[in-house]
């Protein structure tokens, strides 16, 4: 399953929207295309790729406010992100108004996401992982073939996630990262929802939110 990965930084919040390429079909998948579409689909056209699929890690204004629109104008699917985070995605006109956004649609997704479902496009499949705690229903995307995760705003390189709006809970978020992410193992790479990547290692010797020590 060789999978292509491209990270475009998009909103004011900058944003780390991850297109994501099946080698063999050239389908791509857009994870959380908060917006700057024109930015976005010229990334999809400059690798030759087609949109398949839009995926949410969670409901928030900078990581789902194009969603509607890419979905709608692509003709495609949105999966994601689990049902707890409904109320946010009803609000998301509200939210855009109060982030000073572009108008953002409300809209349901076509599927939403489940501990232990998978997500596919073209040849590619991923793992989907309910890692509640910024919102309650956060989900991460992971290829354990590239050894990758999209985990959205669960945890960044030397932070973890917010817990202080609606819906948060810290204990929850500690317990997402600690008990649905570290025994992805220490050599896999993830994409935060902001800033460089990082891995699950490098945070466990460091991160002094979730750090072993």
């Amino acid at each position: 399953m060789p999978l292509e990965v491209y990270v475009t930084p998009v909103t004011p919040f900058e944003q780390n929207c991850t297109v994501l390429v099946c080698t063999a079909t050239r389908a791509a998948a857009v994870v959380d295309p908060g917006g700057d579409l024109d930015r976005i689909r010229a990334g999809i056209d400059k690798v030759g790729a087609r949109l398949a699929k839009v995926l949410l890690t969670h409901a928030h204004i900078d990581h789902a406010g194009a969603a509607g629109e890419l979905a709608r104008t692509g003709g495609v699917p949105i999966e994601g992100p689990h049902r707890d985070d409904e109320f946010l995605l009803e609000g998301l006109p509200e939210q855009s108004r109060m982030f000073g956004f572009a108008p953002a649609e409300a809209f349901r997704p076509d599927r939403w996401l489940e501990q232990g479902d998978t997500v596919s496009f073209g040849d590619c499949e991923l793992q989907v992982l309910h890692c509640p705690g910024h919102t309650p229903g956060h989900v991460v995307f992971y290829s354990a073939e590239r050894r990758i995760a999209m985990v959205g705003d669960v945890l960044f390189a030397g932070s973890v996630g917010r817990t202080d709006l609606p819906g948060g809970s810290h204990r929850q978020l500690i317990a997402s990262i600690r008990n649905r992410l570290w025994p992805l193992g220490d050599d896999v790479v993830f994409i935060p929802g902001h800033g460089p990547r990082s891995t699950f290692g490098q945070e466990r010797r460091t991160n002094p939110f979730v750090a072993d020590a």
